[in-house]
């Protein structure tokens, strides 16, 4: 008898090894070209995004704009945004739409044109609505094509992604303050070519996904019911930690994107221009942060990534309104670099919270954050309006400690091989004496 029980393990445990060994090599390599592609995309789609904010300062002096109206633009872009954003992730999950990446770059170009041309404050507002309408048509799209190229190395890819939006950011301010502040405000018209370029880029995409997408979802489906293991109560309760540790993040990213050129104008007397390097300075180290949070949490696990990036900044914010203007600049580098690097590990962890459907994940994260920034640059404005700008940074240092629920999170989705991550996962069972 024991020795029948041990053949049986055997057999099993060779099973596993001829299964581990048959997985079709394409679901463990990662398409480097297709995630690089769709981060370029990402990036230029953020570029054109952030001209917007980055020209506030002139727009405030052309409109006689208040601060309040100001984060009123702000609001229209991020809440479209949020609100559109789960609802067409949703709609994708259950019939993809490759070509719908161009089509939401289109809703930019055209946005984008109107931010030039327009003759009113209800001009600007809907130039905001049309950016954040194809913001909400490409990000949930695009993270799904990152997710697919990714060959299981979901953290790494999901980080690609954002560092290609985040360098967008950065680098929107620089060519704001170059070419937009001097300029005018005519000359962002010229970033259409910008928009052209993406458009070309992902409709090359959009040809990928949909040649690959049929193959991808089968297995993503057989994945994703073999993944459903946490009670449907803790699923929730973490989806309303994480949406909490979101908010956090970027109601106090709402201070910079929206502020931090005023703050420093204000505080220390510094040009346009010289504000808006030092807003590159902080975006780079988000930047930075980004590509780092996804590896990271492949290798050692989401929630300590998530513990770490939320909570460490505080020490930085609670000193940052307190200092000088180079240590300020300073400071700004820690605080990016560790709290950019939560956005992809939370991403990931509700994906994997979730299997089955990262559009509507996408959406749902992508367009909170958007909301949250947007409802951030709002109150803000009203908070520097009532107050003062630099009352503003000293309110918001208190925000990392939002992190502390981050205790409230199950263990899941730790670090495991890339040749996993597209199978059902196989136990090994005792068979009875």
């Amino acid at each position: 008898m024991l020795d029948q029980c041990q053949k049986l393990r055997d057999n099993r445990k060779q099973f596993v090894l001829t299964t581990v060994t048959t997985v079709p090599q394409a679901a463990a390599k990662t398409a480097f070209k297709v995630l690089g592609a769709v981060s370029v995309c990402h990036f230029l789609n953020d570029v054109l995004q952030s001209l917007f904010p980055a020209t506030y300062p002139l727009l405030k002096g052309e409109f006689h704009l208040t601060y309040a109206q100001i984060g009123l633009v702000t609001f229209v872009f991020q809440v479209t945004a949020s609100l559109l954003q789960p609802f067409i992730g949703l709609y994708t999950d259950k019939k993809p739409s490759p070509y719908s990446l161009p089509i939401g770059m289109t809703f930019s170009l055209v946005g984008l044109l109107l931010i030039a041309t327009a003759t009113s404050f209800h001009g600007l507002l809907f130039a905001a609505a049309l950016i954040g309408t194809g913001s909400a048509v490409f990000h949930p799209e695009a993270a799904r094509v990152a997710r697919m190229a990714s060959g299981g190395k979901y953290g790494m890819a999901q980080s690609v992604f954002q560092v290609g939006g985040n360098l967008g950011s950065a680098v929107g301010p620089l060519l704001a303050a170059v070419i937009v502040t001097a300029r005018g405000r005519g000359s962002i018209a010229w970033f259409s070519l910008v928009a052209l370029l993406a458009i070309g880029i992902l409709t090359v995409i959009g040809s990928w996904y949909k040649a690959h997408v049929a193959a991808r979802s089968g297995r993503g489906t057989a994945a994703a019911r073999s993944a459903t293991t946490l009670p449907r109560p803790i699923v929730f309760r973490s989806i309303a930690v994480l949406l909490c540790l979101i908010f956090s993040k970027y109601f106090y990213l709402a201070s910079f994107t929206s502020y931090y050129t005023f703050y420093l104008m204000s505080k220390f007397n510094v040009t346009v221009q010289h504000s808006q390097v030092y807003l590159f300075v902080f975006l780079a180290s988000v930047a930075a942060g980004t590509i780092l949070g996804g590896p990271l949490g492949d290798k050692y696990g989401r929630k300590p990534v998530i513990w770490v990036s939320i909570l460490g900044t505080l020490p930085f914010t609670l000193l940052l309104p307190h200092v000088g203007l180079v240590e300020t600049a300073l400071l700004t580098i820690p605080i990016g670099l560790i709290l950019a690097s939560a956005f992809p590990a939370i991403i990931v962890y509700a994906q994997d919270l979730l299997p089955g459907k990262v559009g509507m994940v996408s959406g749902l994260f992508f367009g909170f954050a958007f909301g949250m920034a947007g409802i951030g640059a709002a109150l803000l404005g009203h908070l520097a309006d009532a107050t003062s700008v630099e009352n503003v940074y000293r309110i918001c240092a208190y925000l990392p400690l939002v992190g502390l629920l981050t205790v409230f999170l199950p263990n899941v989705g730790g670090p495991k091989p890339a040749l996993f991550a597209e199978t059902p996962p196989i136990e090994l069972e005792e068979p009875p004496a």
